[in-house]
């Protein structure tokens, strides 16, 4: 079974970047779909971003022209950088990967904090 591991959480200013990280324990990018979703203080998980194996990206309208998913196939990697954070992206942000068929099961990175405040 394929293990996420996730970087680069932590506190940022409103307006501010960061760029979180999700190494796979093994290559999954030729069938599985990765990405991220968040939970703030509160309130539901949601999905944030995805890449397909394919490259399509799809991204929540909160995040849209603020975010860009990608990922480094040589280093296992798929990041996320987010761009003029604010104080509504706080929250724990959890990598995921599944197979792309319907019902597959998801799998988890342990999760990473992001706070936006001053």
């Amino acid at each position: 079974q394929v293990q996420l591991v996730e970087s680069g959480g932590g506190l940022v200013q409103p307006g501010g970047s960061l760029r979180l990280s999700c190494t796979a324990s093994r290559n999954i990018f030729s069938f599985n779909i990765m990405g991220w979703y968040r939970q703030a203080p509160g309130k539901e998980r949601e999905l944030v971003a995805r890449i397909f194996s394919n490259s399509t990206t799809n991204y929540a309208d909160s995040v849209k022209d603020r975010a860009t998913i990608s990922r480094d196939i040589a280093k296992i990697t798929v990041f996320l950088q987010m761009n003029s954070l604010k104080p509504e992206d706080t929250g724990v942000y959890y990598c995921f990967t599944r197979f792309q068929i319907d019902g597959s099961p998801i799998t988890w990175g342990q999760g990473t904090q992001v706070t936006v405040s001053s």
